[in-house]
């Protein structure tokens, strides 16, 4: 269902929208749950590009993701 979810938001908002990081992010996090960190590390890359490129490094939603990634890499 998430997966249909991010499909139907890249469609009408355009893959790069920060919603669609959000829903990248959610899912990032589910792989992670379920033991899937190589699908969910390529997904939050994702993630930090959209909200850096959109937002600039320095917004906070941006550095939140980050951190996020960088958890998935052990290096939170």
């Amino acid at each position: 269902m998430v997966k249909r979810a991010l499909a139907i938001w890249e469609e009408s908002l355009g893959k790069d929208h920060p919603n669609v990081a959000t829903a990248l992010n959610n899912l990032a996090q589910l792989y992670d749950a379920t033991n899937r960190p190589r699908e969910a590390e390529s997904l939050m890359k994702r993630v930090v590009e959209i909200f850096e490129n959109g937002l600039g490094a320095g917004h906070p939603n941006s550095k939140v993701v980050r951190g996020n990634l960088e958890e998935l890499r052990g290096l939170g």
